[in-house]
């Protein structure tokens, strides 16, 4: 074992092994622990020093035990035996290993999970990479703290089916919805489910960050009983059928001239090509290129069969030619900045533009820009 040999010494060996006290074999598991995890080993190698392993894990001091749990929590040089048997150990040789250890199979998972105490069922939950088939059965069989705890993880994936069946069990666990709530990504069923369950501020985040129906978006912009407010052009943006929620909008009578510039300053470029060729019964396709690609006279043909008013136009164009120009200079990948910067520059050219509209889009700048810094801030 020449790789191991360089940085294991047969002292070290025999003080895990003979050491007096369990604290000199602890210090002794430690330093074999970092040094087998640390160097790239042949099979033999492996073999043996997952022997040694096993001689610590099977150790009667809880201190080299919890050496060994410690310093190979995360490493792929735990053997799946090892890291099976410690995680059958006392709860602060096992939570490390529960919560890190790449060693364990989905199956094993599944059945620490159904066998587990909850703060075992926690330790799962919290792991940095959770498949659905492990998630399913924290849902089915997992206590409640353990279920907000994998809801709360974005590295948990999860059904469809898994989440609403979280909904199910706990419908009455304010904890457990808000972690639903604040995931990053949300089926739209699971969404407008839980925006009938969850408190006024959860709503909020929910209606702010997450798609959800035209027919829902206007059932809470337009109902007196719900307190939370829904922000059309966001939800035009988030929008999976952008041409149905647009269609809605339409038929609702709320596919209005200001909220068509308020998504086109936004950059909701698509939303705005989808809502034209609505209001002109124009096919999509016509709509994009009149909008686009007919010349100067494309964008105010298609803009005046569609019915809009004429003392907007100007602000149209201007905003159509700034996306165009952001899309030259290839600032159209990063979404907030694209927001950004088309704000900016709508806001700094003359406009025809309501009083209320600019009140508007000068808040959403402000927003776009928090939001901007806290990544920033967060990335650092």
């Amino acid at each position: 074992m020449a790789t191991t040999r360089t940085a294991l010494t047969d002292e070290d060996i025999r003080a895990l092994i003979k050491g007096p006290t369990a604290d000199d074999r602890a210090i002794a598991a430690h330093k074999i622990c970092r040094s087998i995890d640390r160097v790239d080993l042949t099979p033999e190698e492996r073999t043996r020093a997952h022997e040694i392993l096993r001689l610590m894990a099977a150790d009667a001091a809880e201190l080299v035990r919890r050496a060994l749990a410690v310093t190979l929590k995360g490493s792929d040089n735990l053997p799946r035996d090892v890291a099976l048997q410690l995680a059958r150990d006392i709860d602060s040789i096992a939570l490390p290993v529960l919560a890190f250890s790449p060693a364990f199979t989905d199956e094993d998972l599944k059945e620490i999970i159904r066998l587990g105490e909850p703060v075992r069922q926690i330790a799962v939950a919290r792991r940095p990479d959770i498949s659905e088939d492990v998630t399913a059965t924290i849902v089915e069989f997992g206590a409640e703290k353990a279920v907000e705890t994998a809801c709360a993880n974005d590295n948990a994936r999860f059904s469809e089916m898994s989440l609403q069946k979280a909904l199910d069990r706990f419908s009455k666990a304010e904890s457990v919805l808000q972690a639903v709530a604040y995931r990053q990504i949300l089926p739209l069923s699971v969404t407008e489910r839980l925006i009938t369950m969850v408190s006024e501020n959860v709503r909020e985040h929910l209606v702010s960050h997450h798609a959800i129906s035209a027919e829902t978006a206007l059932q809470i912009s337009l109902s007196a009983r719900e307190r939370a407010s829904v922000d059309l052009v966001d939800q035009a943006g988030r929008a999976a059928d952008v041409r149905s929620f647009a269609t809605h909008l339409n038929k609702a009578g709320r596919l209005t001239p200001s909220l068509l510039l308020r998504a086109l300053a936004h950059g909701h470029m698509s939303f705005l090509e989808h809502a034209i060729a609505e209001l002109s019964a124009v096919p999509h396709h016509r709509a994009w290129l009149m909008v686009h690609d007919a010349g100067p006279l494309g964008l105010k043909a298609i803009y005046e069969r569609a019915g809009m008013p004429a003392r907007l136009y100007p602000a149209f164009r201007a905003g159509i030619d700034t996306y165009h120009a952001l899309e030259r200079e290839g600032g159209l990948s990063d979404r907030d900045k694209l927001q950004e910067r088309m704000l900016e520059r709508f806001l700094t050219q003359p406009q025809p533009a309501t009083r209320e509209d600019m009140d508007y889009l000068i808040d959403k700048l402000d927003r776009v820009r928090g939001e901007i810094r806290e990544r920033t801030a967060g990335a650092a």
